[in-house]
């Protein structure tokens, strides 16, 4: 909540921000990709509002956290304290933010009259799985950018790259089935999948969804805790 309350410092609207953007960004996208590329979605704004959250909270959860340890890095010279709590803080943080997020996902369905289906309570589970998928790459960004500063700059790159191999807003039946299999190992894509079946299409994860979820679960914070654990002790001498 402290980074939350920086980050609207001296705002008028303040928390309301973390309601309007996503629903700003949905109106803006809703009407330039309908008009650009008309693809045959059912309601394009709560399809393209729910890509858009889970997109957005990854995004600026590992840019947080790949900053963590450098911005923490006073602190971290003067008290010694497990270190990997920065990264794993600033995920937190970001998650609390997507949270607001979601009051405007619902805010959509209502207005748009989107059916809603008992497969909404479902709505924690492929946060969940994206919560770790994110902290796991947190994890190792902090470490990389304390040896290797440029990048910051190589991933505002692939973060913009990612945004396009997402199917945020566009459907991905609309690719042809050689990019479709490179996407499959995108995670966000079945992050995605997964919260639109359960917000909008009332679908219910099938099990090879969730093993599919669970693996890249798995592998994100196995590397991240390892890669964290090998290089944590030479983080002071070269922040």
């Amino acid at each position: 909540m402290r980074d939350l309350k920086v980050k609207y410092r001296r705002s008028v609207l303040g928390y309301i921000w973390s309601i309007l953007n996503p629903l700003l960004m949905m109106l803006i996208m809703s009407i330039f990709f309908s008009y650009m590329f008309r693809y045959k979605i059912d309601n394009y704004p709560v399809y393209l509002i729910c890509g858009q959250v889970i997109y957005n909270f990854y995004s600026d959860s590992t840019k947080l956290s790949m900053n963590s340890i450098l911005h923490g890095g006073a602190l971290i010279k003067k008290v010694k304290l497990p270190k990997y709590i920065f990264p794993m803080a600033r995920t937190a943080s970001s998650f609390v933010n997507m949270l607001f997020s979601l009051v405007a996902v619902i805010l959509v369905m209502v207005i748009t009259r989107a059916p809603i289906s008992p497969t909404i309570l479902l709505f924690p589970l492929p946060l969940f799985y994206l919560f770790f998928i994110s902290m796991g790459i947190g994890m190792i960004l902090s470490v990389l950018v304390v040896y290797f500063r440029d990048m910051v700059h190589l991933y505002g790159v692939f973060l913009l790259a990612l945004m396009y191999a997402s199917p945020i807003f566009y459907p991905i039946s609309a690719l042809p089935p050689s990019a479709v299999i490179i996407i499959k190992f995108n995670p966000l894509y079945h992050i995605m999948v997964m919260f639109r079946d359960v917000m909008y299409y009332g679908n219910l994860p099938s099990l090879r969804d969730n093993l599919v979820c669970m693996a890249f679960t798995a592998l994100s914070m196995g590397l991240g805790l390892f890669f964290f654990k090998k290089y944590q002790d030479n983080l002071v001498l070269n922040i």
